[in-house]
């Protein structure tokens, strides 16, 4: 197929999201569910005894998926309801169950029902992906469990942690994110038939008022489409807080996955560690040296329209007034969608960048080890203490040495804070016994056994809970 140059085109389609997430919020995927929502419908009223027969839901179930489009827009054209437009193409291929199709029903049966089971595949759709990120990132960390690197507080060189340790960082917040989609999908109910208000006065109307048999054609409903039951009150929609605390969920996983990549960003820079570069990406057109980390930054920048996105759904749940208003429509059908997708997008490049992820240890490794004995100051003075030096004494020329050195590396030269120890006598200790004690696996206090814990304890449940779901890789188109 060509591509179309003379209009606009959204860069989820075209660049980002992948084509399992564009399906779920593709129109030939809600207009099926309608039609799956309105044989729920007939078979659950044929059911509790109302005038439906068996052939006449045989033949709208036989007609779910060769939807006639041609004649809904046609419809829609002359009558501007997309609802009705599509009840009048349904009936049009089933002649014989025409007259029951939508029975007792308003159009948000079909069209709020509809988004809550997207809603839920989507969920589930990056729950797969989450999971294969979190897969990817503890055989990062296995690896690199012991392996000493510089830690930053404040972006200033701390106390040492391991590789493997900080990999455990990005996957705590990420299983938080996993643990909160779960939760979503457990707990999301459908609309059910509540009818134009909420109090389902037309199914009193067509069951004579038996309660008992619309309470039941509501949980046959709900069972039909795989839900455990539905919202046990509304007004004509479901609550649109409901909107809100998904996008909440997504947005969490944004800034998850943007502290990794803002991380990654930097110890690329660190020249640490970098993302995968292709063999023949173009890092710069002007700079052909450069190996940008575009894929992290795609990350950012993807992470920062999700996070912003969570405030749309919040206003129309703020703003919807008394049983309903229309002013979340255009909104919702944007934000919602567009939320997922470029969730998707960015599970996409988390994966494949966890997958590959280029480490350099002896990069590390020097670099730690330029500034490992401004570290080891505290084990120096108590190794200086026990050859009989004073420790408040030495406490005050610690710092004063220190902050020499420190100077002369901001001034371009080597850090020679060892050689200054050595040379004054306070400290009767020899270069030799200071080198003894710069051995940077001695200062990573427990990170390979918390790291070992974390994985054993918290990761490998979740990632054999998910066993079906893992073996997912992801080459990216751009």
């Amino acid at each position: 197929m060509s591509k179309n140059y003379d209009s606009y085109e959204s860069p989820f389609c075209t660049r980002y999201a992948s084509k399992e997430m564009q399906y779920i919020f593709s129109a030939d995927k809600k207009f099926t569910t309608w039609r799956k929502l309105w044989v729920a419908l007939a078979r659950g009223e044929m059911k509790l005894g109302l005038p439906i027969t068996q052939e006449q839901v045989d033949e709208l179930e036989a007609n779910v998926n060769n939807i006639n489009y041609d004649v809904a827009e046609a419809r829609e054209k002359e009558v501007r309801h997309d609802v009705m437009s599509h009840v009048y193409a349904y009936g049009k291929q089933c002649p014989e169950a025409a007259g029951i199709i939508h029975l007792g029903a308003t159009s948000c049966y079909v069209g709020d029902n509809t988004d809550i089971i997207i809603m839920r595949d989507a969920l589930l759709l990056v729950k797969k992906k989450l999971v294969n990120v979190l897969a990817n990132l503890a055989k990062f960390a296995d690896e690199y469990k012991a392996m000493p690197c510089l830690a930053y507080t404040h972006l200033q060189p701390a106390q040492p942690t391991t590789v493997g340790k900080r990999a455990t960082l990005w996957m705590n917040e990420l299983l938080m994110d996993l643990e909160e989609v779960e939760y979503r999908i457990s707990n999301l109910k459908l609309l059910g038939q509540k009818g134009t208000t909420g109090t389902q006065a037309s199914f009193v109307e067509l069951f004579g008022g038996d309660s008992e048999k619309i309470k039941a054609l509501e949980k046959s409903i709900a069972e039909e489409m795989g839900f455990s039951a539905c919202v046990p009150v509304s007004g004509q929609t479901y609550s649109r807080k409901i909107d809100s605390q998904v996008l909440a969920t997504l947005g969490g996983i944004a800034q998850s996955c943007s502290k990794f990549s803002n991380d990654l960003r930097l110890l690329q820079n660190f020249e640490e560690m970098e993302e995968p570069f292709e063999k023949n990406q173009i890092g710069s057109s002007a700079m052909p040296y450069k190996r940008n980390p575009m894929r992290s930054e795609r990350i950012t920048s993807l992470a920062r329209y999700v996070m912003i996105d969570t405030l749309n759904p919040a206003f129309t749940a703020g703003t919807q007034w008394f049983e309903r208003t229309l002013d979340d429509s255009a909104n919702k059908r944007i934000s919602v969608a567009e939320g997922f997708l470029a969730v998707d997008a960015i599970l996409n490049i988390m994966i494949n960048i966890t997958d590959g992820i280029q480490v350099y240890p002896e990069m590390i490794r020097q670099r730690l080890m330029k500034k490992l004995p401004f570290m080891a100051t505290e084990n120096i003075m108590m190794r200086a203490v026990e050859n009989g030096g004073n420790r408040q004494e030495l406490h005050e020329l610690l710092r004063t040495h220190s902050h020499a050195a420190a100077k002369q590396v901001k001034m371009g030269g080597e850090n020679d804070l060892v050689d200054r120890i050595a040379a004054d006598p306070a400290f009767k200790i020899t270069k030799q016994e200071i080198e003894a004690v710069l051995v940077p696996e001695n200062y990573v206090g427990r990170a390979p056994e918390q790291t070992e814990e974390f994985l054993s304890e918290f990761i490998k449940p979740v990632l054999e809970a998910n066993k079906e779901l893992l073996g997912e890789h992801v080459e990216l188109s751009v």
